[in-house]
């Protein structure tokens, strides 16, 4: 798209790229709308004043977490993220693959018609289309992203050094128009592609119409994209731009009633003395373009970003034109000669017969731009790496323009002189005066052109190498050009005038040459003027049809004339514009009156100007446009004959002509020209017609055409198509407690008689409790009855908790009586009541219950039983657990927490108490989850807080702080704090605890030299477990039946475990995509993934993947924890009396330390050695 040097809205300096405080308001204090936070997530907006997209009108808009807006609800993300473009229609302000679940990041948007908006919009529009009637938008709406990250896991794991991007689109619109202004500042863009898939993609910008439906079926419409594949093009968003203010980009996207595709305002050099004073014409003949995709395994690619497009150079060879048809164009007839055979484009059509385009059409060319140039002395070249290239030609006055973007201001100005770089396409396309011929009638659109430049008197040489590669499916002709060499230095600041010039042009078989000596004038920024030259030479090789006539009739001489040279860099936009008149006739130059000859008609740029009889002339539409000649319209050959490309195709209309491409499922057949079925293989897979064994043994896998792969199923060997069962019951395969049985496919494990356990941990059985001894020995103190053996009536049978204890509150079963009771079974005095109502006792250990609700509407009681609990952005979720199976239909959240960002989840088995860490305003908390308030236990000295975890036995918890790069511990109520490790860490995270033992784990996921590291609770013994083949080792779990430490690692994506006194180590599972948070329950370990927004369950004996839950809010899921229906067996030295301790008590394996607080002399501590 050709760029223009455009005038600044009032107030902003132009040559400054905008920043966040020149967005348009946005924000709470604009009364702006705000988009759920998450990823891909969609809201609809109906609007006030509909929207024109395309030829399109939208009374609603859908606005996307993934930086777009799209006319329709748009599909998942899956189906257009690196698959662009899309099947909707979509205004792609910087699309990628974004976030905002983490709580920074937002989008707002909102509807505005307020005076100062539409001003400023109009400004800008206006700025951008300085010859178009001054616009005043009626209505805008405006949407901003802020902050907003890629959705993957940042640099630190977790969102808090994350990459952000802040851009903004205000969609302007009137009664006949709307327009998009994009606006990218420059503090706001720090990152360019988002991964996809496991790649890097580039971020898209740009506007698609999605799926068009035509008269049968539905094709891909028009997608006009404003970057690249190249990052450099995003991260220049914010540097350049179309509208005359770095970082601010204004298109036109919709207007009614008639509409092409969505572009800038291209620069018109248009001379002063063309009117609007046209002349009545005649029509021409149309003729359809068949057109076949570029890529046949994708056909809704319309789009060709990179024009270095490897298109084969035609040559005639010997044959007839029956078998080589089909190498004419589409607008030329193929005629047989003696010798073999010629291409000749049809009336109204000019060429070389291979390449033929419509008389009286404005060309245009695209292209890139490479090599090294230095200018004068500079020791270092500048690079020119795929900068764009582009040009447009109003072929009835011989006008050509050429732009060149991404020129720095160190070579600008010193190209200037070099207006014959995009000349070529000027003699290409020159006006042509009677009995001559320009450059494409002769050699059509693919030819090779080197031009030799030597300026005078420095004696700088400079090498221009162009490779025309012919016209492409969208009628431009490409074209890639290499610079190599020096040119002398021209200022910054300065400007060059080229006067008017003419270069003879000699033709010869298959090569064309020409040489001039072109003079230029410098005028230098302190005033003074210089006048300058250098020496042309160019060669044009080519191939052309050596059978025929039209060469023969080829004038040996011809001589372009240039006059109206205008040349300029804009070093705001690195933008070089040359523009040019263009003439080819007699070398004598004899001047030609006729308006046709001069280009001074006033035809429609799509119109051929007739010349008659002295002055007089017509003007006539171009192939597929009506009208008088004066004014021009396309013609929808599409509609007006809706079968005129056959069954199983589709009509494209385009300016000028239509495309023919066939549907989904078909191709060209080798006419050409009609769609013929593309070969289906069969899936005998899905057809079940493959002969792999039954499917409670084998898999069968598609593997592409007709082939198929027969495996066994896990549990059975064989071929695939004879499968076997193994006998897993392996040595090892269960506890050593335990008996293994073989079963089809699998195996099961069973505790012996006397322990307890799922077979593969086992335990012995409990001691009975006083209580359950007391409750026991009554129920078994039986009377017999007429139903059988039963209690003796009237006898008390006390009530046992779930971990053995008496109940608080204990009834009498026959009288309805109920008292409290002290830890051993003891009747409080004075609590005994009568039936119908029962005491407030309080909870042992506990305190007393709350008068009134005892939960609120955003916090969830847990049932009994063991669940898992995991964090969202904003929520702690649980899913209750059914032996190890996760009951997923019974998950629920249990605490709503807004705009909180929480990590780590740590559970109190003892008070029935969740704990958390949060580090958007950085805190510790914790509520039970059995309903209560939310309470934070500490809320200062805190930086990031990530890992936490619980020992239940001595009352206290361990967190590490990743900005403090240390590992602290408090008790429970957030008291007692001190710091056990702060040195030789960088990027602590995961922490847990094995209190029976006195253990510490942590693991520190720092790039350069990840470890798992231990020590004992008070923080030391310190030393490393792993720090070999790590990556990020982002997770921890410690088993205590099995004595096993297991960890997840995002960076190797394994799962492995070890017994951290014997050294040993073992892979569980590999493959993992992104794990986060790790815990375990019997046989099973549960993990977090980010990229799969799961929790997964495992099974550590048979490494396989058993079950995978996805929350119904698709976000990333930090910490996840165990919450045990009854506390672990086992005690430590901390348990009683706090270990005998005054302040912190710390087990250790073999008894433990009394330590103070960091606080100490402020509460009297004396630390002494106190270890057993």
């Amino acid at each position: 798209q050709l760029e223009s040097s455009l005038i600044a809205p009032a107030g902003c300096p132009k040559w400054l790229s905008i920043t966040r405080g020149e967005l348009f308001p946005f924000g709470p204090s604009a009364r702006d709308q705000l988009l759920e936070a998450g990823n891909d997530l969609t809201r609809r907006l109906q609007l006030d004043k509909p929207v024109l997209f395309y030829d399109g009108t939208f009374d609603s808009i859908f606005i996307n977490t993934n930086g777009f807006v799209a006319t329709a609800e748009p599909t998942g993300e899956s189906t257009y993220l690196g698959n662009m473009p899309p099947k909707f229609g979509m205004i792609a302000a910087l699309q990628g693959d974004l976030d905002t679940s983490d709580g920074v990041g937002k989008v707002f948007f909102r509807q505005d018609s307020s005076p100062d908006v539409l001003f400023r919009a109009a400004q800008y529009i206006n700025g951008a289309f300085p010859e178009d009637d001054e616009v005043n938008p009626t209505n805008a709406v405006v949407i901003t992203w802020v902050d907003v990250a890629t959705h993957e896991p940042p640099s630190r794991g977790d969102g808090i050094d994350k990459k952000r991007n802040t851009f903004q689109l205000v969609i302007a619109s009137l009664e006949t128009a709307s327009y998009a202004i994009v606006l990218y500042a420059r503090d706001g863009m720090q990152f360019s592609s988002t991964p996809i898939q496991g790649r890097s993609a580039v971020m898209h910008t740009g506007f698609s119409k999605g799926l068009v439906q035509g008269f049968l079926f539905s094709s891909p419409g028009p997608y006009y994209r404003t970057s690249t594949d190249d990052e450099a093009s995003i991260r220049a968003l914010a540097e350049e731009t179309n509208s005359g203010h770095r970082g601010i980009w204004v298109y036109e996207i919709g207007t009614s009633p008639y509409f092409t595709n969505a572009t800038p305002q291209a620069p018109t050099e248009r001379d002063d003395e063309e009117t609007d004073a046209r002349r009545t014409g005649a029509q021409i003949e149309v003729h359809q373009i068949q057109y076949q995709p570029l890529h046949p395994d994708n056909p809704e690619v319309l789009v060709v970003d990179d024009t270095d497009i490897n298109v084969d150079v035609f040559s005639y060879k010997l044959g007839t034109c029956a078998n080589n048809r089909n190498k004419c164009s589409q607008f030329a007839d193929c005629k047989d000669h003696s010798s073999g055979y010629c291409c000749n484009c049809r009336p109204g059509f000019y060429g070389n017969g291979i390449q033929c385009v419509a008389e009286g059409k404005p060309q245009r060319m695209n292209g890139k731009v490479y090599g090294k140039v230095y200018v004068g002395d500079s020791a270092s070249p500048v690079e020119f790496t795929s900068n764009d290239l582009h040009s447009y030609v109003v072929v009835n006055d011989g006008r050509s323009y050429v732009a060149i973007s991404d020129i720095p201001n160190t070579i600008g100005p010193s190209l200037l002189p070099l207006s014959a770089l995009g000349g070529v396409i000027g003699w290409a396309f020159a006006l042509e005066q009677p009995g001559f011929r320009n450059g494409f009638s002769i050699i059509g659109g693919e030819f090779t052109r080197q031009a030799e430049v030597t300026f005078l008197p420095g004696n700088e040489k400079l090498t221009i190498r162009q490779e025309f590669k012919g016209i492409d499916e969208h009628d431009h002709l490409v074209v890639s050009t290499t610079l190599e060499g020096q040119v002398p230095e021209v200022p910054l600041g300065s400007t060059v005038k080229i006067g008017p010039y003419s270069e003879v042009y000699q033709y010869s078989n298959n090569l064309i040459t020409s040489s001039s000596t072109r003079v230029y004038e410098v005028s230098l920024p302190d005033g003074s003027t210089a006048t300058r030259t250098y020496q042309w030479r160019q060669t044009i090789t080519f191939q052309s049809c050596q059978h025929g006539e039209s060469l023969r009739d080829m004038k040996p001489t011809q001589m372009l004339s240039v006059d109206q040279v205008f040349v300029l860099y804009n070093p705001n936009n690195a933008l070089i514009r040359f523009a040019m008149s263009n003439k080819i006739g007699d070398i004598n130059g004899q001047p030609e009156e006729n308006p046709c000859f001069t280009g001074r008609h006033g035809c429609d740029t799509n119109a051929v100007c007739r010349p008659g009889e002295g002055n007089q002339f017509t003007c006539e539409c171009a192939a597929g446009f009506n009208g008088d000649g004066r004014t021009c319209y396309d013609i929808d050959e599409c509609r007006e004959n809706p079968q005129i490309c056959g069954s199983h195709a589709i009509c494209n209309n385009q300016p000028g002509t239509f495309r023919c491409e066939c549907e989904d499922g078909y191709q060209f057949g080798n006419d050409g020209q009609t769609c013929v079925e593309v070969y289906r293989p069969v899936d005998a897979c899905e057809e079940g017609t493959h002969n792999c064994d039954i499917p409670e043994r084998a898999q069968c896998s598609y593997t592409g055409g007709s082939a198929y792969i027969c495996s066994c199923l896990p549990g059975f060997i064989g071929d695939g198509r004879v499968c076997q069962d193994i006998d897993e019951c392996q040595p090892g395969r269960c506890h050593q407690d335990a008996v293994c049985y073989n079963t089809q496919g699998s195996f099961t494990c069973q505790c012996r008689p006397g322990y307890n356990g799922d077979g593969f941990s086992c335990f012995p059985e409990r001691t009975k409790t006083r209580c359950q001894n007391h409750r026991d020995s009554i129920q078994g103190a039986t009377v017999s009855g007429p139903r059988g053996p039963r209690p003796p009536l009237g006898q008390f049978v006390p009530t046992c908790d779930e971990n053995g204890g008496y109940k608080p509150t204990q009834c009498h079963g026959s009288t309805g009586y109920c008292w409290c009771v002290d830890r051993n079974g003891q009747e409080i005095h004075g609590t005994r009541i009568g039936p119908g109502s029962g005491p407030m006792c309080i909870e042992h250990g506990g305190v007393s219950p709350p008068v009134g609700p005892t939960t609120r509407p955003d916090v969830n009681p847990l049932p009994q039983g063991t669940h898992l609990l995991f964090a969202q952005s904003g929520r702690i979720d649980h899913i209750p657990l059914e032996g190890y199976d996760m009951k997923k239909d019974g998950a629920k959240a249990v605490l709503h927490l807004p705009e909180k960002v929480i990590i780590g989840v740590a559970y109190d088995c003892v008070e029935k108490m969740v704990y958390w860490t949060e580090i958007t305003s950085p805190s510790i908390s914790k509520a039970s989850i059995q309903g209560g308030e939310p309470t934070a236990v500490i809320r200062s000295d805190l930086d990031s807080p990530e890992g936490i975890a619980i020992d239940h036995l001595g009352r206290t918890m361990f967190w590490t702080d990743s900005v403090r790069d240390h590992i602290e511990v408090a008790s429970l109520d957030g008291s007692q704090r001190r710091v056990i490790i702060d040195s030789d860490l960088v990027n602590p995270r995961a922490i847990i605890t094995d209190p029976p033992n006195g253990n510490l784990y942590w693991a520190d996921w720092n790039r350069d030299a990840p470890k798992i590291e231990t020590s004992y609770m008070d923080g030391s013994n310190r030393r490393v477990l792993v720090k070999d083949d790590l990556g990020l080792p982002n997770g921890l779990t410690y088993d205590s039946q099995s004595s096993l430490l297991c960890w997840a690692d995002a960076g190797t994506h394994k799962m492995e475990c070890t017994h951290p006194g014997q050294g040993d180590r073992r892979m569980v599972m590999e493959g993992l995509q992104y794990p986060f948070g790790i815990t375990s329950f019997g046989k099973n370990i549960y993990y977090t993934d980010w990229r799969r927004d799961a929790v997964v369950a495992v099974d550590r004996h048979s490494g396989k993947e058993s079950d995978e839950f996805q929350p119904q809010k698709r976000t990333k899921i930090y910490g996840i924890a165990t919450a045990y229906a009854q506390c672990p067996s086992g005690q430590n030295y901390c348990a009683v009396n706090n270990g005998g301790c005054i302040h912190l008590c710390l087990a250790t394996p073999n008894g433990r330390s009394c330590k103070c607080p960091s606080n100490a002399v402020a509460v009297g501590c004396v630390e002494r050695d106190s270890g057993y």
